[in-house]
C-alpha cells in the first residue's frame, strides 16, 4: 500500500514503520460521549489523514482567550525571531528546562521546525515560565500539520485554553510541581504495591514521581504517545494521570522480584517506558489506564489546589537556578537524621511513613506534640496536646515490641461536637499502618461495631504533626479530595468517617477486605487489618 500524503516534516519510512495507515478516512460523530469512546478505541489512530483532521477540529473547539496567536502571526514573526541562526543552532526557550526535543518520526527539517515554533511561542507567551512538556506536544502536532504556521496555531490554542474546568498543559513551575505532588498522592492510593517497591529501591521516592510527565512527554514512542494524546484532547488532563499510573503498574508487574538494571530506579523507569512495546501494546496500556477507578475530576482539582497552596506557603513558586529550593529538598530535609529523634521509629522508618503522607504535608517537618514518655498515658492530656493541629501522625509501640500507628487527617477537637459521646469524623485520607514485625499500610474501613475493638497494651505512644502553619479558618486549608463516600463503596456518609474520640477511648479505622466484599472493623493487631483502640487512664 502506498504511503499517505505525509507533510514535508515527516520521515516516510519511520512513519510507515511506526503507524500503519489502514484506518477510516472520515469522522461524522459530533457528540462528546461518542467521541470519547472512539478516541479510546483508536478509531482515527490508524489513519494519518483522519488524525490530522480530528486534531484540527478538536483543537479548534478549545475555548481560548480573546487574543490567541494564529497562523498569520507566525508568518509575521518567524523570520524576526529566528534571525540569522542556522537551523541546527537554534536555542530552546528557557521554559522547556533543557528538555530534549523528541524527534519521533520527524526528519531533520521537522526537528528544526519544532525549535522555530517553540521560539515563536516563547515570544507570544511571555507568561509561560516552565513547560517541559511543550517540545513533545509541538513535535507530535507537527506530524499532523500542513505547515509550521498551522502547528504553531494548534499549540497556541492548547496553551491559551481559558476553560477553568479543562486544564491541559502546566505552564509554571508551581503548576508542574503541584502536578507531581498530586501524582504522588494518586500513586499512594492506587499503586500501593508499586509504591512499596519505589520506597524500597529509591533514596527519594518523590524524586521518582517528579519524572512522571517525562514518561509521557518524551519517553513514550510516537504510536503510544499519539494514542494518549488522542484521548487527552477529548477528555483532558486526568487522562495523563491515568496513563502514568498504568505505566507504573506495568513496570512493577515486570520488575517485581527482579534486580533493577541500574542503581537508579528513575532511569530504569525511563528505559522501561522507552521500550514499552516489549511489554504491552498501546491498546492494553489504555485499557489498564481506564480500568483504574480514579477520583472525580473535581476532587483531583481540589487536591491540586491544596498542593499548590502548600507550595506557596513554602515559597516554592519558581525553579531556582543557583541555590535550588525545590520541593524535593524540603521533603528530604523534613525527616533528617540531624533533626529527628524517636524512641519508636528510626529515621529510615519515619521517611517511609512520610512517603505515605499526602504530599502537601510531606513538605513539612514533623513537630512532636505528645509523647507518653514526657506526658504520661492520660487520654485527656493526649487530646489537650494534639487539638488545634491538623493532620497528626500517631505512633505506638506495644509491650510486645510491635510498632503501629495512624495518619489522622482531622483535628481531634472535632470530637467535641458530639457532646462527650463517641462520634466518628475524619476523611478518607486517614490510614493505619504497622512497621513491626512487618511493614503494612491499611486504608478505608466501615466500623459497624466499635465495641469489638479491644484495648492494646502500650509501651510508648507519640503523636506528631507536620509543622507547616497554624490552623486557619480558611476552607482552602482543609481541602481534601477524599470526602465523597461513593468512592469507598460505603453505604452511608457516617461509615466514611475514620476517627472517633471519647472520654475513655479513641478509635481509628483501617482497611480489612472481607469475604463478602464489604470492609469491616476488627480488633487492633494490624496483622488482622482494621481498627486501633487506645484506652486512656
Amino acid at each position: 500500500m502506498d504511503s499517505p500524503g505525509y507533510n514535508c516534516f515527516v520521515d516516510k519510512d519511520k512513519m510507515d514503520a511506526a503507524i500503519q495507515d489502514l484506518g477510516p478516512k472520515e469522522l461524522s460523530c459530533t457528540e462528546l460521549q461518542e467521541l470519547k469512546q472512539l478516541a479510546r478505541q483508536g478509531y482515527w489512530a490508524r489513519s494519518y489523514a483522519l488524525r490530522g483532521k480530528v486534531y484540527q477540529r478538536l483543537i479548534r473547539d478549545i475555548p481560548c482567550r480573546t487574543v490567541t496567536p494564529d497562523a498569520s502571526v507566525y508568518s509575521d514573526i518567524v523570520s524576526k525571531i529566528v534571525g540569522k541562526h542556522s537551523s541546527s543552532s537554534l536555542p530552546l526557550p528557557e521554559f522547556v528546562d533543557n528538555t530534549q526535543v523528541p524527534s519521533y518520526c520527524l526528519n531533520t527539517r521537522g526537528e528544526s521546525a519544532v525549535r522555530k515554533i517553540l521560539l515563536c511561542i516563547a515570544n507570544q507567551f511571555p507568561d509561560i515560565s516552565f513547560c517541559p512538556a511543550l517540545p513533545s506536544v509541538v513535535a507530535l502536532l507537527l506530524h499532523y500539520s500542513i505547515d509550521e504556521a498551522e502547528c504553531f496555531e494548534k499549540a497556541c490554542r492548547i496553551l491559551a485554553c481559558n476553560d477553568p474546568s479543562k486544564k491541559l498543559i502546566d505552564q509554571s513551575f508551581l503548576a508542574f510541581e503541584s502536578s507531581c505532588m498530586t501524582f504522588g498522592d494518586l500513586v499512594n492510593k492506587y499503586c500501593q504495591a508499586a509504591h512499596k517497591l519505589m520506597v524500597a529501591v529509591s533514596e527519594d521516592v518523590l524524586q521518582v514521581y517528579a519524572d512522571w510527565q517525562r514518561w509521557l512527554f518524551g519517553e513514550l514512542p510516537l504510536n503510544y504517545f499519539a494514542r494518549v494524546f488522542d484521548v487527552f484532547l477529548v477528555e483532558g488532563y486526568k487522562v495523563l494521570y491515568r496513563v502514568a499510573l498504568a505505566i507504573l503498574k506495568f513496570f512493577h508487574k515486570v520488575r517485581a522480584g527482579q534486580p533493577l538494571e541500574s542503581d537508579n530506579v528513575k532511569q530504569d523507569i525511563r528505559t522501561f517506558v522507552k521500550d514499552i512495546a516489549k511489554t504491552v501494546s498501546p491498546e492494553k496500556l489504555l485499557e489498564k489506564a481506564f480500568a483504574i477507578r480514579l477520583f472525580s475530576r473535581k476532587e483531583i482539582q481540589l487536591l491540586q489546589m491544596a498542593n499548590e497552596k502548600a507550595l506557596k506557603q513554602k515559597g516554592i513558586t519558581v525553579k531556582q537556578k543557583s541555590v535550588s529550593l525545590s520541593k524535593r529538598q524540603f521533603v528530604h530535609l523534613a525527616v533528617h537524621a540531624e533533626n529527628f529523634h524517636s524512641e519508636i521509629v528510626s529515621v529510615k522508618e519515619m521517611r517511609d511513613i512520610w512517603s505515605w503522607v499526602p504530599e502537601r504535608f510531606a513538605l513539612c517537618q514533623p513537630l512532636l506534640l505528645f509523647s507518653s514518655l514526657q506526658h504520661g498515658y492520660s487520654l485527656t492530656r493526649f487530646y489537650f496536646q494534639c487539638e488545634g493541629h491538623e493532620p497528626t501522625l500517631l505512633l505506638i509501640k506495644t509491650t510486645q515490641k510491635e510498632v503501629c500507628g495512624a495518619y489522622l487527617s482531622t483535628d481531634w477537637s472535632e470530637r467535641n461536637k458530639f457532646g462527650g459521646k463517641l462520634g466518628f469524623f475524619g476523611t478518607g485520607e486517614c490510614f493505619v499502618f504497622r512497621l513491626q514485625p512487618e511493614v503494612q499500610r491499611y486504608e478505608w474501613v466501615v466500623i459497624k461495631h466499635p465495641e469489638l475493638t479491644k484495648p492494646v497494651s502500650l509501651e510508648t505512644t507519640t503523636a506528631a504533626s507536620p509543622h507547616c502553619h497554624s490552623m486557619s479558618s480558611d476552607p482552602a486549608d482543609r481541602l481534601s479530595p477524599f470526602l465523597a463516600a461513593r468512592h469507598f463503596n460505603l453505604p452511608s456518609k457516617t461509615e466514611s468517617m475514620f476517627m472517633a474520640g471519647g472520654n475513655d477511648c479513641l478509635i481509628v479505622g483501617g482497611h480489612l477486605p472481607s469475604t463478602s466484599g464489604q470492609a469491616s472493623a476488627c480488633p487492633w493487631s494490624l496483622s488482622l487489618g482494621g481498627g486501633c483502640r487506645v484506652t486512656g487512664s
